[in-house]
C-alpha cells in the first residue's frame, strides 16, 4: 500500500506563496538544498491550478517579478519534469503536454484512495490546497509536512493553506532545523469530529 505525504513550504504565518516574493523566500540554504535532493522519488499529486503553473515553469515561464530562474528553482522544476504526475482535473484536456503527466478525471479522493491501495511507492501532493483538504478530510493522509521559512508575509502573503480546514490533531513524528532558519515539522493526522473535551478539576 502507498503512503501519502501532504507537503507544504510556508511562511512562518501558514501562507504558499506572497507577492513579489522568489522561490523558497529566497532563503534556501546548502543545508536545505541537500536535503531535498534526498528525498527518494515520488508520484506527484496535483490540481488543476497547479499544472498550470508548473508546467508552465517547465515550459520556460519565468515567475512574475523575476528575470530569470534561479539555479535552485531550475533544478525544483526539472526534477518535477522527470517525475511521475496524476493531474486531477475536469478542465483540462488530454493528453498532457508535460512530460509523465497523467490527467484523472474522476473523483480525486475516490481515485487516490486506488492509487493508495494498489501501488507501493510514496505519493506525495504539491501545492494543490483544495486537494490536500479533501484529501485530509477523507483521512488518506498519512503524513503531513511542513517547512517553514523564517518571513512572515502579513502584507503579501496568498494562498493561505489552512483557511476551510477541519480541526486536526497532529502528533509529531520529526523535525529538523536547516541552515540555522528554516524549520521543518512532520505529523501523523488525524481529523477531529469535534475539540477535545474539557476535563473537570
Amino acid at each position: 500500500m502507498s503512503e501519502l505525504l501532504v507537503d507544504f513550504i510556508t511562511s512562518l504565518d501558514g501562507c504558499a506563496s506572497g507577492e513579489g516574493w522568489p522561490g523558497f523566500w529566497g532563503l534556501e540554504g546548502p543545508e536545505y538544498l541537500a536535503w531535498l535532493g534526498e528525498q527518494p522519488g515520488a508520484t506527484y499529486l496535483m490540481g488543476a491550478n497547479t499544472y498550470r503553473l508548473m508546467s508552465g515553469f517547465a515550459a520556460g515561464r519565468v515567475p512574475s517579478g523575476q528575470d530569470e530562474f534561479r539555479p535552485e528553482e531550475e533544478a525544483s522544476v526539472d526534477e518535477l519534469g522527470r517525475a511521475s504526475k496524476v493531474v486531477f482535473s475536469s478542465s483540462l484536456e488530454a493528453p498532457l503536454t508535460w512530460a509523465n503527466s497523467t490527467l484523472v478525471r474522476d473523483d480525486a479522493v475516490g481515485a487516490v484512495r486506488a492509487l493508495k491501495a494498489s501501488g507501493t511507492g510514496l505519493l506525495s501532493t504539491i501545492g494543490s490546497l483544495t486537494l490536500c483538504r479533501s484529501l485530509l478530510r477523507a483521512g488518506l493522509v498519512d503524513r503531513f509536512r511542513v517547512v517553514m521559512f523564517p518571513v512572515i508575509t502579513g502584507a503579501t502573503g496568498e494562498e493561505r493553506i489552512y483557511d476551510g480546514y477541519p480541526d486536526v490533531a497532529l502528533e509529531m513524528t520529526d523535525h529538523r532545523t536547516f541552515d540555522g532558519r528554516i524549520q521543518l515539522v512532520e505529523y501523523r493526522p488525524r481529523v477531529l469530529d469535534h475539540p477535545p473535551l474539557g476535563h473537570p478539576a
